[in-house]
Order: structure tokens, then C-alpha cells, then sequence
């Protein structure tokens, strides 16, 4: 097959959606399948490169020109509408490449939309977030998880974030580019079923089917002994936490459920501080910044069990997958797409925010090293369905269905 992926960032820059994207897209071609990748052009990227056997294109859009609208000039993100210097150069690219299916991961395959038409490509969805219904992508409202959008509500919340006239322009380009896009895409792929739900697509019995995110197969033998990175973790087991140190991933609440255990291991916390970081830690908490994932999945193995206390719902975090892979327990918040991976095979739901509920399954595996034994190995089995060997396969099949649909059906 011909397989043009649209995301608005891609390696070097970096973050989990790009990361997601380079696999897809590496392990498609690996699978003899012709791919290439339409991204945003980041400060002196080339106009296109090879990645492997994948043929990356950076374009350039509009917005981009507006250096005002971005507070971070290294990520240039795209419009939740149709860039027109984005439709212009993806008609071309179109032409050239004349992809069978179109697979979008973002707001930028939104410039696709007006193409659609173009070549007959199939056009499928991956929502990583919730940005089919939500102009901040992430279904929270005043601290807490939003029932739905509601147009005073979206407009307070987007403005928080972005600034009241850059707020509102995004409310109302992600309720008008809605309907476009729904009309255009012929399958969505909700990484989880907590994305499917929130962002409505299952209310509204829009073609859709859940596909997790991925890790590559072997993740946990990635993990590297010798580095000197190491040498600063606590001996004689400890809690591990990776990800942002931020209240949305919980941090604080987890802090606050640690200081209830008393005389406990340490807890780690690998990842980046953030704004609303605790600036002081209780005792026995180790912060020790950003690592690469060959360290973390060292620390992993080192560690009795991982925590994703997540309060906001979190669409599909892999760092549940790379624990779970790592044969670690894991004990994580009932909310978003953690409930798709952490079941009571491999690890311990709790209700998010509740500091109480989370010391207590933590002092439950601290104080039972059969549990944690018996839920270990339930983790490497439960890993095997996020592996590229086992996911890949399934977003193929959707292609295929699509591509073999009697009368151009949307979704067979």
C-alpha cells in the first residue's frame, strides 16, 4: 500500500504523538508497505529527508508567520482549521506520492480535508487527544475532568490557556473545522476507549475502531545496566514514577498519598519539571529529571512497582505499557486510557485525586511480595497486546477494509 502520514511535528522534534508516528510508520515500511510523512517545518529543517525507508516532507504553513501566536518557537503547531499554505502544498504532494490511505494524527491533517476529494485516497484518524470536540485537546475544565463542551465553557477554559482572542478564534475554528472533518474522515482510530467516549464519536456512532498506542517489541531489553545514570538510584527497591512532574499527571496528589506510608522505600520521580511542580518534596523522594528511555527502562527494572496517578484522562500513556513491559506492577488512576491497559492481572485501579485510595494500594504491594510478584508477571503478559507486532497488524487491517470496501463505504 501507499501510505501518506500527516502530523505536525515529527523527530528531532520530540514528544510520545511523534514518537508514535516515526514507529507507525517506520514498522509499515518495514511491512513492505511505501510510506511517507507530511510534518511542519521547524526552525532550518530540510525541505524533505529520509528517515530509514519512511520520505519525510516539512512544509510550511501560514500561521507559522505569526511568531506571536506560539509561546514555545520550536513547535510551531498547526491551526485546528485548514492552513491554506498547508492545502497548497499537500495538493502537490498528493499528486506525487498519490497515497491509497491518508492517516492523519493531529489538527494539521485538518489542511487535508478540502483534498479529500483528490486522488480517492481513504482518510484515517488517529485521535490521540480529544481534539475532535476539545480546543485545548484535553477534555479538562477548571482542574477537573469536563463533561462535555459547552460554548461559555470552551471559551473560558481555551482562554485561560491561551489568551482570550487566541481562545476564542480556537473555539470557534475546532467547532467549524468539526464538522468538516467528520464528514471527511472515513474510520477514526481513538487510542483508547476513553477517547473514543469523551470525544463523542461513540454518542454520535461516527465509523470508528479503539487502537492503542504502541511500544516497540523488546522495549524492556532496550534497558542499559552500564550507564552512569544509574548510580543515582536508591538501592534495595523504590517507587517509580516517570513522566511530567505536573498536577495533571498527578504529582502532587501522589507526594501527598506517600507522605501516608511513613517508613517506606524511596519514591523516584524521573521527568520534567513543570510549572506547578511542588517546589519542596517530602522526605525519601528523589527527583532526578529527564532521562532517555534506555535508562528508564533500567530504572524499571530496578524499581518494585510504577504509579500513574493521573487526574486528567489521560488518552493512552505508554509509560503504563513500559512498566507493564518491564514486568512492574502498576498502580494508576481509573480515568481515560489507563483503564485500557491496567486491569487486576497486572496491577491496582484507584479512583483519581484520591490520595487515601492511592497510599493504601501502595502499602498493599509494599506489604505483600506475592502480590507483587503474582501481578508482575500478569504485567509481561498484559504488555504483549501494546507491542508493535501485536498493534501494527490491526491499524493494516483497518486500511485494508477500507480499501476493499464494496462502493466506497466509509467504514465496512
Amino acid at each position: 500500500m501507499r501510505i501518506m502520514m500527516l502530523s505536525q511535528f515529527y523527530p528531532p522534534t520530540i514528544g510520545g504523538e511523534e514518537q508514535h508516528v516515526q514507529g507507525l510508520s517506520a514498522a509499515l515500511a518495514a511491512r513492505g508497505h511505501s510510506v511517507s510523512v507530511v510534518t511542519l517545518a521547524q526552525a532550518d529543517q530540510p525541505p524533505f529527508t529520509l528517515d530509514g525507508e519512511v520520505r519525510v516532507y516539512r512544509v510550511r504553513g501560514a500561521a507559522q508567520r505569526f511568531a506571536a501566536l506560539y509561546s514555545d518557537p520550536g513547535r510551531r503547531f498547526a491551526p485546528p482549521a485548514p492552513d491554506p499554505e498547508i492545502t497548497l502544498r499537500l495538493r502537490s504532494l498528493v499528486a506525487a506520492e498519490r497515497p491509497q490511505i491518508v492517516h492523519g494524527h493531529n489538527w494539521f491533517a485538518r489542511s487535508f480535508v478540502p483534498l479529500k476529494r483528490q486522488g480517492g485516497a481513504r482518510f484515517v484518524m488517529t485521535l490521540h487527544s480529544y481534539s475532535l470536540t476539545c480546543a485545548t485537546e484535553r477534555l479538562m475544565y477548571a482542574g477537573a475532568p469536563c463533561s462535555g463542551p459547552g460554548l461559555r465553557r470552551c471559551l473560558a477554559c481555551a482562554g485561560d490557556r491561551y489568551g482570550r482572542l487566541k481562545g476564542a478564534v480556537t473555539v470557534a475554528a475546532t467547532l467549524s473545522a468539526r464538522r468538516f472533518e467528520e464528514a471527511a474522515v472515513d474510520v477514526f482510530l481513538p487510542v483508547s476507549q476513553g477517547v473514543a467516549e469523551g470525544s463523542g464519536i461513540v454518542r454520535r456512532r461516527l465509523p470508528h475502531r479503539v487502537i492503542p498506542n504502541f511500544v516497540p517489541d523488546g522495549v524492556a531489553e532496550r534497558a542499559d545496566d552500564r550507564l552512569p545514570l544509574l548510580e543515582r538510584l536508591p538501592g534495595g527497591g523504590f517507587i517509580l514514577f516517570v513522566g511530567d512532574l505536573s498536577a495533571d499527571k498527578g504529582v502532587p496528589v501522589l507526594l501527598r498519598a506517600y507522605q501516608r506510608l511513613g517508613d517506606a522505600p524511596p519514591l523516584v520521580l524521573i521527568g520534567r519539571r513543570c510549572a506547578d511542580t511542588p517546589a519542596a518534596l517530602p522526605r525519601n523522594v528523589l527527583e532526578l529529571g529527564t532521562w532517555p528511555r534506555d535508562a528508564v527502562m533500567a530504572a524499571w527494572r530496578r524499581a518494585l512497582f510504577g504509579v500513574v496517578p493521573s487526574v486528567w484522562p489521560d488518552p493512552c500513556p505508554s509509560v503504563a505499557m513500559e512498566a507493564l513491559a518491564s514486568g512492574r506492577p502498576v498502580v494508576a488512576s481509573a480515568i481515560g486510557g489507563l483503564t485500557d491497559i491496567v486491569d487486576p492481572t497486572c496491577g491496582v485501579l484507584v479512583h483519581p485525586g484520591d490520595e487515601v485510595a492511592l497510599a493504601a494500594a501502595m502499602r498493599r504491594l509494599l506489604n505483600d511480595a506475592d502480590m507483587r510478584g503474582r501481578l508482575g508477571e500478569g504485567a509481561q503478559e498484559r504488555a504483549a497486546r501494546f507491542t508493535a507486532s501485536a498493534v501494527v497488524p490491526q491499524i493494516e487491517q483497518v486500511y485494508q477494509r477500507l480499501l476493499t470496501a464494496n462502493g466506497g463505504a466509509r467504514w465496512p
